[in-house]
């Protein structure tokens, strides 16, 4: 009988989390566009952090926001992959940048101007260290400083300092170009 009952508690927990999940997928597929160009590694991304996310719901509070909680472990485990990426990246030969160019000419139309400068914003904070990156979409989400705070674990203070000097560096590195 005991193990019906943890079988049922699992069905529902199962049952909760996949609603949860799906009232806030925007939030998983978004982490993963901002840490990831390319769709197979977007779907792996996906992936991964629906996986931890189901292994650490039990600690899930649900006096708190899930949503807040979701952030926290999507970048996490974007960060988590950004840096075994980089890591990996330092032991490959890289492909000629002609061949490159050329790919990305085909698989993106000409831009018009407002595209031209999101795709530059878009260039630039990819250029940031991933837990900046963090902090940067989260705030075009437009969270709090307080929320950003409880998903990065770092004061709210602390976020704004950190929000203004980013969008001073990314508005010089764009006036630069």
């Amino acid at each position: 009988m005991h193990t019906a009952t943890a079988d049922f508690s699992m069905t529902q927990a199962r049952e909760r989390f996949q609603a949860l999940l799906g009232q806030h997928e925007r939030i998983v597929f978004k982490v993963a566009r901002m840490y990831c160009r390319q769709d197979e590694d977007r779907r792996d991304l996906v992936q991964e952090i629906a996986i931890q996310a189901w292994r650490s719901f039990r600690r899930y509070d649900p006096a708190r926001a899930f949503s807040t909680w979701l952030y926290r472990v999507a970048l996490n485990v974007a960060i988590s992959q950004a840096r075994n990426f980089g890591q990996r990246q330092r032991h490959l030969v890289p492909l000629d940048e002609a061949a490159h160019a050329i790919a990305d000419e085909r698989a993106t139309p000409m831009p018009h101007e407002a595209d031209e400068r999101l795709r530059a914003l878009q260039g630039c904070i990819d250029e940031l260290a991933p837990l900046d990156r963090a902090l940067m979409l989260l705030y075009l989400e437009e969270r709090s400083h307080a929320e950003i705070a409880e998903v990065l674990g770092i004061g709210a203070s602390n976020v704004a300092t950190k929000i203004n000097r980013l969008k001073q560096r990314i508005r010089m590195r764009l006036t630069q170009a």
